[in-house]
């Protein structure tokens, strides 16, 4: 992969998307439809991912797409891969509090080496870049900020957590630690949250698929940080079968963990 081409083209996209996703999150009041798995989708994620998929396959036609709104590429086996959720936290978006995100990630033999995660709601743009580390860059006036995992203090740790999915085990595992402050994020900015030293560490006790973590993964990795495993703390791995994930945790190194 010539990731000289592969950022501008995936930065774009996300751009392209979430600007297609506000059009429908600014407008009137739009349809919720329930999947199989009766999860929501909305026309704002069906817009989204044919804007991505068609973009991604047009750069990139000889890598395997894998995408949360096609089913059918649910069923391809892969180890290297672009993988994307083009509207992360629908529950968010449909009660309008802001906290969703596009996804797009690119796997290399079950390695998660770049992503871009925006929230156009809140208009952060988090990514990495040809060399791998991990920016945020202002739309507002386009400059570019490196961003580096925080030097975590064990005796007053920041802990970011689900807003939508946040249960007594999460609760009752972060009570294990020493907490300075614990905040509620929607989607997978808590991956960039810990990236940029807003936050120390993200437990997720709970079902999530590939295309929710990988793009998060890649930017917090950019920044220095790590994504494990919550039973044996090693490094969370993609292209697994069913595209499911183990619980896991995302941190900065220098937390112990529990």
């Amino acid at each position: 992969m010539d990731f000289d081409q592969l950022v501008p083209v995936i930065r774009q996209l996300a751009l392209q998307a979430g600007e297609r996703i506000m059009q429908v999150y600014n407008g009137p009041d739009f349809e919720v439809k329930a999947k199989g798995d009766t999860s929501p989708v909305t026309e704002a994620d069906e817009a989204a991912d044919a804007l991505i998929s068609a973009g991604l396959r047009a750069a990139f036609p000889d890598v395997v797409l894998i995408t949360e709104e096609q089913a059918a590429s649910h069923a391809l086996t892969a180890q290297t891969f672009l993988i994307v959720d083009p509207l992360d936290g629908t529950k968010e978006f449909i009660q309008r509090r802001g906290d969703f995100t596009v996804n797009i990630a690119y796997v290399e033999n079950g390695v998660p080496l770049r992503g871009v995660v925006y929230a156009p709601a809140q208009a952060r743009l988090f990514y990495t870049l040809p060399d791998g580390a991990a920016v945020e860059e202002s739309l507002a006036d386009g400059s570019v900020t490196p961003i580096r995992v925080g030097m975590p203090d064990n005796a007053a740790l920041m802990v970011v957590a689900s807003k939508s999915h946040r249960d007594q085990a999460t609760n009752d595992y972060i009570e294990k630690y020493q907490v300075k402050d614990s905040r509620s994020a929607g989607s997978s900015l808590k991956f960039c949250l810990v990236a940029t030293g807003e936050a120390d560490l993200y437990p997720r006790l709970g079902r999530t698929m590939e295309w929710d973590t990988a793009a998060g993964d890649a930017v917090l990795r950019g920044a220095g940080g790590q994504v494990v495993r919550f039973d044996d703390h090693t490094p969370l791995t993609y292209g697994k079968t069913g595209w499911d994930n183990p619980f896991f945790i995302a941190l900065a190194p220098g937390v112990v963990l529990k």
